[in-house]
């Protein structure tokens, strides 16, 4: 990394009381940057929780929503305004009335991992770390889960006795983590644990010996005792993963699953934006209002 580009940001953060969040799917480059790294969930409480006038959010635009949201008298800066996830807006218009029309007892649970709309319409949002929680906690009978089918599914594995029903989105990136490709490791290194995110598909979670959230899958690999994983997530993780345990071996599925959006953002962009002040993430006044509902009631059910 360019030594005058990294002196510069930090300068600019101690100038603008900035501080950086980047999620475990940037770059290594971008990880070493940051203040924090995390998971969806760890860095919203983070944006809410941080003394700091500037946050520059390394991830995609639901992220950035998210932070502004919950942080509306802060500046939200994001190092590159197309990056995006495609899962965020994977729901039919209309399906959520239409739902809600269809069951008196619903509660619409949305992974946070959907656009500021979205949230909108729903009563809580979830992350792959807490969802199961969450719904569990709730008192509705009926679930409409959105927008990943397969996060949706793995919580109605866990949470027998709500009638958990799934819409058709998913993470383009997990889904395309095949069993094969999976299989093929697991013959190559027959002692390695399969850890999978559960944005994957539900043959890929039936494989693995432990499903969890990005931090969850870190916090795995680092406490057991194996040396060998099979990791069915984002490559980015591998960063961190290979930091804490130097002496263990990390494997992925030979499609190497990569969100190209993610490696959108660059330490020059990050310099970029707290130079100029540009790129700053803006959610109206009524959709912020309204998506802050489900966001607080995450950050309440899941302490």
């Amino acid at each position: 990394m360019n030594d005058q580009i990294t002196a510069r940001i930090r300068s600019l953060k101690k100038e603008k009381n900035a501080v950086i969040l980047a999620h475990y799917y940037a770059t290594a480059q971008v990880q070493e940057l940051a203040d924090y790294v995390g998971d969806s969930f760890y860095l919203a409480k983070v944006a809410k929780e941080s003394p700091a006038d500037v946050i520059v959010f390394c991830g995609v635009s639901f992220m950035g929503e998210s932070a502004k949201i919950l942080c509306p008298d802060k500046m939200v800066l994001m190092p590159d305004m197309s990056a995006d996830c495609p899962m965020a807006h994977m729901v039919q218009q209309g399906k959520i009335a239409q739902m809600r029309e269809q069951y008196d007892d619903l509660s619409v649970v949305c992974y946070i991992n959907s656009t500021a709309a979205l949230k909108c319409q729903s009563d809580v949002c979830v992350t792959s770390s807490n969802a199961v929680k969450i719904v569990e906690r709730l008192e509705s009978k009926n679930i409409f889960f959105i927008p990943d089918r397969n996060l949706g599914g793995f919580v109605a594995q866990q949470v027998k006795d709500k009638n958990i029903i799934l819409n058709d989105g998913c993470c383009p990136i997990h889904a395309e983590i095949s069993a094969e490709q999976v299989q093929a490791e697991v013959q190559a290194h027959p002692e390695a644990l399969v850890l999978a995110h559960p944005e994957c598909e539900p043959e890929i979670l039936a494989m693995a010996h432990f499903v969890g959230s990005t931090a969850d899958i870190i916090g795995y690999a680092k406490d057991s005792e194996a040396k060998e994983f099979i990791i069915c997530t984002e490559d980015g993780v591998e960063y961190k993963l290979r930091n804490d345990n130097p002496h263990k071996n990390f494997y992925f599925p030979v499609s190497r699953p990569c969100c190209p959006d993610m490696k959108l953002i660059t330490p020059e962009k990050i310099l970029d934006v707290l130079e100029n002040e540009t790129n700053q993430m803006q959610v109206d006044e009524e959709t912020a209002k309204g998506a802050l509902i489900p966001l607080e009631r995450m950050l309440k059910l899941a302490e």
